[in-house]
């Protein structure tokens, strides 16, 4: 009996020496792994930190954390709000300040954010019946007209391509050298001015031509009784701010300048009225009147006769017998 329990011991006590090396075998085997591991571990809560800290205190840094864990969630927070998400937690965000500038651009509420850059590359591409205006030192406004959505803008009022023709441009500024007995180059200077602000603001350049015919017939001096001044008859008063990116409202006669301002506030005005000829009725003033005393009619009908000069002249055809006769 004793002999038995002896032998049944000793079996026990090598099976445990056993299970103990094949466990001392494992870690070791394991060890590898474990470092592996750990060392990931650690790359892992650095990768964490980091991007958790680059965030700047506005929470980008989590987002980014959340858009590499859970990627699909995060897909769908940018296709519903956009970045929102993080301009949310920033003060002043750039975003927000566009919207109010034009949010107010009819009350002149609009801060003046100056604008880096002088001449913007579409701007110096356009060819222009006097190409010396294109290096005029002159902050553009693209950086407020970009920010109304280019789907707001009634087709009519957008570029016709018209005037990319230098000798279209030549035949307008006939036009209205002899209208208006201008000085030639007078009217080529506010014709290629025109021209290069449309480009600026991408608003159609006849509009902006047909515009200043009917409010100042090219004469920039021109001041009405309620304040009006300049080529476009800006409302100087209001838009003073829309005038400190420019030095303030002792500028706001220059053509340059003028012209500027009266286009971005007629195309923030068509985007928000929902076409061409609410825009201009907005833009003399009659927004809530019954009619406008024929201003629109009087700007439509100029913009169509300035398109007349810049189409070719498509000649009626006559047949006799196969042949064609023109009439």
């Amino acid at each position: 009996m004793i002999k038995c329990f002896s032998n049944t011991s000793s079996d026990m006590q090598l099976a445990r020496t056993a299970r103990l090396k094949a466990r001392a075998l494992l870690a070791h085997a394991l060890s590898p792994v474990y470092r592996v591991m750990n060392g990931l571990l650690i790359v892992t809560v650095f990768m964490i930190v980091g991007l958790w800290l680059s965030g700047n205190g506005t929470q980008a840094g989590a987002f980014d954390l959340a858009r590499i864990l859970v990627p699909d969630e995060a897909r769908h927070i940018v296709w519903q709000t956009g970045f929102g998400v993080l301009d949310q937690y920033q003060e002043d965000a750039p975003n927000t300040i566009a919207d109010k500038e034009i949010a107010n651009v009819i009350y002149g509420k609009a801060s003046a954010v100056p604008h880096s850059g002088l001449m913007s590359a579409k701007q110096q591409t356009v060819a222009l019946l006097m190409p010396s205006v294109a290096h005029a030192q002159v902050k553009p406004i693209s950086h407020l007209s970009d920010r109304i959505p280019t789907s707001k803008i009634d087709p009519q009022a957008l570029d016709s391509k018209l005037m990319v023709s230098i000798q279209n441009q030549r035949a307008v500024a006939d036009f209205f050298e002899k209208k208006y007995k201008l000085d030639r180059a007078k009217i080529e200077e506010y014709v290629s001015k025109t021209v290069l602000i449309a480009k600026e603001v991408n608003i159609d350049p006849i509009l902006l031509l047909a515009v200043i015919s009917v409010e100042s017939n090219f004469n920039p001096l021109i001041k009405s009784h309620a304040g009006a001044e300049g080529l476009m008859q800006v409302m100087t008063a209001i838009h003073q701010d829309k005038y400190a990116l420019y030095g303030g409202a002792s500028d706001a006669v220059k053509p340059e300048v003028n012209i500027r301002v009266g286009a971005y506030i007629l195309k923030y005005l068509i985007a928000t009225s929902g076409s061409l000829r609410n825009g201009l009725k907005y833009y003399v003033g009659a927004a809530n009147a019954d009619n406008d005393g024929g201003y629109t009619d009087k700007v439509m009908a100029e913009r169509n006769r300035l398109i007349s000069l810049c189409q070719p002249a498509t000649p009626n055809k006559l047949t006799l017998n196969g042949k064609d006769l023109r009439s």
